[in-house]
């Protein structure tokens, strides 16, 4: 599915939606650019299940919310080894949801199953969403 948000709260609400499909063990694939409104599209999922105070992990490379949100930044790692060290593959296919950013750089260590979700900039505020 496609969709067009023309903000960040209709990025949310997109999010919001694709959440009522999600369960536990879910590993979600976040796809973008910088600054294309992957940590936005996290919000909208955290406020779905009741969570707020959603930040970029992009510094902790780790960000958890209700020990049920598992949000991740691979940006600074450069393989799944690095992920394993850390001890960030733990927690695939747990009781919870992981949504990792730039999982291409550990792409060796993420599970068989997994779920994409791509946001492309169209311009400053417009976003493709392909769920």
């Amino acid at each position: 599915m496609e969709y067009i948000s023309e903000n960040n709260i209709k990025t949310q609400q997109i999010a919001f939606e694709y959440a009522k499909t999600l369960k536990k063990g879910d590993v979600v694939l976040l796809s973008g650019d910088l600054g294309a409104g992957k940590t936005e599209f996290v919000k909208g999922v955290a406020k779905y299940f009741g969570f707020d105070g959603v930040t970029s992990p992009t510094y902790a490379y780790l960000n958890i919310y209700g020990d049920f949100i598992y949000h991740y930044d691979c940006y600074r790692l450069s393989s799944g080894e690095d992920a394993e060290l850390l001890g960030l593959t733990d927690y695939f296919n747990g009781d919870n949801i992981c949504f990792i950013e730039w999982a291409e750089n550990i792409e060796d260590a993420l599970p068989k199953e997994t779920k994409k979700v791509t946001i492309q900039k169209i311009d400053e505020n417009t976003r493709k969403i392909i769920l």
